[in-house]
């Protein structure tokens, strides 16, 4: 590889994992609002494999070939001529506007954060996506209040991981539900209860919570309408709840997918570096891997956030 080439995941069209093409392409230059990052590490989010079989086409057009991913970590290899928020050899991570799976990307700044010293990169790169996703939800749209109680669903997975610490770090109990063989995982994270989903339907369990958090949707959303207490909150992060059934329960139900600014970003990284959360990196895989990475995040049953090495 020559000094002006990179390798870089590219989509060309539509479909299943094989459409995943590590690729050489020039090195881009950042236009006067963006920066240049040398890629250290990214996270797989289950977004991308949505956008890469097309099931997003609909809402969120991209124009073919884009390069795979959003969640990045690295160093700034360079700064366009408007930008006077990050310096060259600056480490940073957040949301990359235009992919992630290369060795360098450009970005705008307004969804990047300066990296804590005690932070890594494979730390960094579960952060957008879903330690953000975590935040939003629970803060911004269920105004998550100490002593309050929070159900978490699918909370081994790289969403429900964070949530279950932020909801502990905020002072509420917490309740999570996963398969058998996570539930020591998710006690480790900070969870009060813990519900094997496979052998117990949490609706007989559990009762009054003030918010529920889910992030399996179907059949499991419909489930939890009756756990809310009155006045409660109701979060799903794959369906649109219900409006009306809401107004006649007396609680408040939304999908919760509001991007974050860079400052929730810098405050995620700041508890994780201070050692009040932890970050949940799950499998780690080397670029030309990303494959193995896509199938394995499409199963759903992965624990934590699955994690991409481009550079050491």
């Amino acid at each position: 590889m020559t000094s002006n080439l990179m390798q870089a995941v590219r989509i060309h069209q539509y479909g299943g994992p094989e459409e995943l093409r590590l690729e050489q392409l020039p090195v881009p230059v950042p236009k006067p609002e963006e920066v240049l990052i040398r890629v250290h590490a990214v996270g797989v989010l289950p977004v991308d494999w949505a956008y890469r079989q097309g099931l997003m086409k609909e809402h969120v057009p991209l124009q073919l070939p884009f390069i795979s991913g959003s969640a990045v970590a690295g160093v700034v290899a360079d700064v366009g001529s408007r930008v006077s928020k990050f310096r060259k050899g600056q480490a940073v991570f957040g949301r990359a506007s235009q992919g992630a799976c290369a060795e360098f990307v450009t970005t705008t700044v307004d969804t990047l954060a300066s990296m804590p010293p005690k932070l890594s990169f494979r730390e960094a790169a579960t952060i957008s996506g879903s330690a953000t996703t975590a935040w939003m939800a629970l803060f911004a749209h269920g105004h998550l209040q100490p002593g309050q109680r929070v159900l978490v669903h699918a909370a081994a997975g790289g969403v429900g991981s964070y949530a279950v610490q932020l909801a502990k770090w905020k002072g509420a109990e917490v309740i999570g539900t996963c398969s058998g063989d996570h539930i020591d995982y998710v006690k480790w994270l900070g969870a009060d209860t813990v519900i094997d989903y496979r052998t117990t339907r949490f609706e007989d369990r559990v009762h009054d919570v003030d918010l529920v958090l889910d992030g399996v949707g179907g059949d499991t959303l419909e489930r939890s309408w009756s756990i809310v207490r009155r006045g409660g909150t109701l979060l799903s992060l794959v369906d649109v709840p219900s409006t009306e059934r809401a107004q006649q329960l007396g609680i408040t139900a939304r999908f919760s997918n509001e991007l974050a600014p860079d400052t929730v970003f810098q405050q995620i990284g700041q508890l994780i570096a201070g050692g009040q959360i932890k970050a949940p990196v799950g499998r780690e895989f080397p670029l030309h891997e990303i494959r193995q990475a896509h199938e394995l995040c499409q199963t759903g049953h992965g624990r934590g956030r699955i994690v991409l090495r481009v550079a050491d």
